[in-house]
């Protein structure tokens, strides 16, 4: 339509009527009064379709002094309308047909005239047989007020079936304009991808906002190409759009405004509407892609197909050729879709993961769905309840904790806001007289995406009831809000580092520590962690060594390259300082990594099984809280001390609260995170940083040598593409198969072979995959066991 208004302009119809019907607001919004288009625009609204004529009709108020011109708003054209209108003056015609000859005319009404043009005759959607002209009619017409006579007002009525017959039937002088030019009537979806390509290759004279960087590729104001795309013309880029390195876009594809296409997406004969993201690896051939869509990582959308407005398409799913996915509707990650999704959301709706709710920032987490989700938290709690809420130090995170201090407070809920600090400090504060807490980071080694964390009253994070009892409350979009005088608090708690560190250091044992004149390495990782171990190093009685101290707002995470490295670097700074041993926090300080006295990395599964050994040998006693994915070599290791296991599930919260247990003395989970619960019942690095060196300060024993008495453990894990719907099904299929072997239901299904072998079968709660792990008691065991099970997951899949 903005194509045929500029046409209009063109030739100096700048006073134009729109008649509406059919979502007339989307383009009474659009157009407006017509003056960035430099026209004058009014509206004529049709309460009930009333036809190609009777829609004129509806605005001959406006039409009635004067020739004027109708055209179609859903055609592509570039005819000459001065010759149109110059044509029909000479003729003196009361109607001018603009016509057009195409090879198909099936679809169209089909015209015939005279030498002298004067229109003889019209049939409206021949048949074959019927065909006795290639000369159709475009829906163009130069016509005079006195038409109007021949058209009912308020009855649907229409030119060619109606009006046209009944004016040469009393000899009216209706003629028949033969134009020169393209044309188009974009009524299908492959008529839109014809005419994107046309415009393209220059088959039709438009306008085409933007700069021809090089022959036919087009791009517009503000979009960032980067220079190792490959771009293969004609295509066009809309503005502020961004492009990253390995991308290929070829021909015929049409990006518009804002949208992303990120690393080693493929795109050919695309047509992608505005403010969508195009994941890395996806491939995207002959589609249409409505606008605030969002294609996942390596998703494949085939020719033909069409995704509507806002919808999700989940990693790596394939939609199948010429399916059509109605707006507003969810593919689940990994799926197959060969059927068009009209009413149902071919995916599982959820809001939390196993990291909180994440994703993709200003993707999948917007400022406004920050908004709602704090929101919908504070609609849980109570009016005049306090929250605590901090962040990394990322730009994101800064952003999105503001937004969501503004909605807690105008949901009548106080709010302590910590600002920058690690996220075990969060968590110690929030259980210091909050009704909860929000932690926001950037999810680590993702830096383009976000992780929103809830914290119950505890510090913990918040129980699958309360993330629930959220999911709902966010579903139904019932936030409560406060009165004027009810609008919360916003504090910012001072001494918030030294009031951590002087309680941790009066709660976890240190004697022995100065004494020991112990040196250590210190690797805050440029993160949150160096804003508070100052406080504790200058208490605790060694001699430390601090790198990568600074906070860097462009390094909020690191992958899993630049963990080994910085953690290699570590170990040659422990070995050639003579270091008791280096320490590496993560960005949040939450998870901490171990370098023995000899420069070597200590896995993040082996260190548990280290600090577990000294744990249960100075204690002797109690209980110690692990996930049932750790090895059952921790069995063993507790048994010798004199301690038990207590197995939980992978949840947060659940390893929390068996940590808070009376007569527990440790928890882990494998992955680096540590709980020490004589000081809190959540993961802390600087808190298992701290018990370290009181340990290995008594015991006088180095790293290397406790890791040496420790068995080693032969534990493996495989990931497996599963749909939600196939979920069930995999998990009887698990248990059917394990026919007498015992079976362990403490999270997902664990099978204990009669030799104490075991593989424990686990979806994920938040994605298309299935979790497996197994242990024998060799690599090659283990590995027999995963491809035991995985065929059995596999097949049930299926």
């Amino acid at each position: 339509m903005e194509h045929v208004l500029r046409l209009l302009k063109r030739h100096g119809l700048s006073d134009t009527v729109v008649t509406v019907q059919f979502l007339a607001s989307l383009v009474k919004n659009y157009f407006g009064d017509g003056e960035e288009l430099g026209m004058h625009l009014t509206y004529a609204n049709e309460e009930t379709p009333l036809g190609t004529a009777g829609s004129v009709k509806n605005a001959e108020d406006a039409l009635k002094d004067d020739s004027f011109l109708v055209i179609s708003g859903d055609a592509l054209t570039d005819f000459d309308l001065s010759e149109l209108i110059e044509f029909h003056r000479s003729k003196n015609a009361l109607v001018t047909v603009c016509l057009t000859r195409v090879p198909n005319p099936l679809e169209f009404g089909i015209t015939i005239t005279d030498d002298e043009g004067r229109v003889e005759r019209f049939l409206e959607k021949p048949t074959w047989g019927q065909v006795f002209s290639d000369t159709v009619n475009t829906g163009i017409y130069v016509m005079e007020p006195e038409v109007f006579d021949y058209v009912a007002a308020g009855e649907s009525v229409d030119w060619s079936s109606d009006v046209f017959p009944q004016l040469l039937k009393e000899g009216k002088r209706v003629y028949g304009y033969v134009a020169e030019g393209y044309w188009e009537d974009v009524g299908t979806h492959e008529s839109y991808g014809k005419a994107q390509a046309d415009v393209l290759e220059g088959k039709v004279d438009v306008e085409i906002d933007g700069f021809e960087i090089s022959p036919g590729v087009w791009v517009a104001e503000g979009a960032e190409v980067d220079p190792d795309a490959v771009l293969r013309g004609p295509l066009y880029i809309g503005d502020y759009a961004k492009v990253e390195a390995g991308v290929e876009i070829r021909e015929h594809t049409v990006l518009g405004s804002n949208v992303v296409v990120k690393r080693g997406a493929f795109l050919h004969r695309a047509v992608v509407h505005d403010n969508v993201y195009v994941g890395p690896q996806s491939n995207l051939r002959g589609c249409v892609v409505g606008k605030n869509t969002d294609v996942m990582r390596a998703a494949r959308i085939e020719d033909g197909s069409v995704i509507g407005d806002e919808c999700l398409v989940g990693e790596e799913s394939i939609i199948a050729a010429n399916v059509r996915v109605y707006p507003f509707k969810t593919i689940e990650a990994g799926a197959v879709v060969n059927t068009s999704v009209i009413w149902e959301s071919r995916g599982q709706e959820h809001l939390f993961g196993v990291r909180g709710v994440s994703g993709i920032l200003n993707v999948e987490i917007t400022p406004e769905l920050a908004v709602r989700l704090a929101g919908a938290y504070a609609t849980t709690l109570k009016k005049g309840a306090t929250v605590t809420i901090a962040r990394d130090h990322s730009r994101g995170a800064r952003a999105l904790k503001r937004a969501m201090i503004s909605a807690l407070q105008t949901s009548a809920i106080d709010v302590r806001d910590l600002e920058n600090v690690p996220m075990p400090v969060a968590r110690q504060h929030t259980a210091r007289g909050s009704a909860g807490g929000i932690f926001l980071r950037t999810t680590p080694g993702v830096p383009d995406s976000l992780d929103i964390l809830f914290f119950d009253e505890r510090g913990a994070d918040l129980s699958q009831a309360g993330q629930r009892k959220l999911d709902r409350v966010y579903a139904r979009q019932e936030y409560r809000r406060a009165f004027p005088g009810e609008i919360g608090d916003l504090t910012f708690p001072s001494s918030v580092f030294d009031s951590y560190a002087g309680n941790l250091l009066r709660t976890v044992d240190t004697t022995g520590v100065r004494e020991a004149g112990l040196k250590v390495v210190v690797d805050t990782a440029h993160g949150s962690a160096g804003l508070v171990l100052p406080s504790i190093l200058g208490r605790l009685g060694v001699e430390a060594l601090t790198v990568s101290s600074g906070l860097d707002e462009a390094r909020p995470t690191e992958d899993a390259e630049e963990r080994r490295a910085g953690l290699a670097r570590l170990g040659e700074l422990v070995a050639s300082s003579r270091a008791a041993f280096g320490v590496r926090f993560d960005p949040v300080g939450e998870r901490v990594a171990f370098v023995d006295e000899l420069g070597r990395v200590i896995d993040d599964d082996r260190a548990l099984l280290v600090l577990l050994d000294l744990v249960a040998a100075e204690r002797r006693s109690g209980q110690v809280a692990l996930p049932v994915t750790t090895t059952r070599i921790a069995e063993q290791v507790a048994a010798y001390h004199g301690t038990q296991v207590t197995w939980t599930t992978t949840t947060p919260d659940d390893l929390a609260k068996a940590a808070s247990a009376e007569g527990t003395v440790f928890g882990g989970d494998g992955r680096g995170g540590f709980v020490v619960p004589e000081f809190s019942g959540v993961l802390d690095g600087a808190a298992a940083f701290v018990r370290l060196v009181g340990l290995v300060a008594r015991t006088q024993l180095t790293l290397s040598q406790i890791d040496a008495r420790i068995p080693q453990a032969h534990i493996r894990r495989r990931d497996i593409a599963t749909p939600w719907a196939a979920k069930g099904m995999v998990m009887r299929s698990v248990v059917e198969a394990a026919g007498s072997r015992r079976l362990d239901t403490t999270d997902g299904v664990r099978v204990v072979e009669a030799d104490g072998r075991w593989t424990l079968v686990l979806p994920d709660p938040a994605e298309a995959v299935t979790h497996l792990w197994a242990e024998g008691p060799d690599d090659a065991a283990s590995e027999a066991l995963l491809d035991e099970w995985a065929a059995v997951v596999d097949g049930a899949g299926r």
